[in-house]
């Protein structure tokens, strides 16, 4: 198991490499520095050890969750957008409703 770990790292860096020769960026992670107040790190980092956890990977769980709900609601709002297009392009008149519920549903 080992040696296919190796494999596969040697592999990752392969690619890495030649994305960047095609001029292609290609980040596995991207370290990025935060400006947060001490007592609000102190804080965070003792809900992190309470969580199992490190102050980055609150912070990459917290960014990885906006994402995805960023992904959900965009997705949500832009087929909503086309089905409310899709309304106004097929609009039609039915005429006048000449029936009642009763008589819809009166049974035989």
């Amino acid at each position: 198991m080992h040696g296919f770990i190796q494999g596969a790292g040697k592999l990752c860096e392969l690619v890495i490499r030649l994305a960047h020769i095609k001029g292609f960026p290609y980040y596995v992670k991207m370290n990025i520095t935060l400006s947060i107040d001490d007592d609000l790190v102190k804080e965070v980092r003792k809900i992190a050890v309470e969580r199992d956890t490190t102050l980055t990977g609150l912070v990459r769980d917290y960014l990885k969750d906006l994402a995805a709900e960023h992904e959900r609601t965009g997705r949500k709002r832009r087929d909503r957008e086309t089905l409310e297009r899709s309304f106004r392009q097929f609009q039609f008149r039915m005429g006048k409703k000449t029936w009642t519920r009763e008589e819809l549903h009166e049974r035989s």
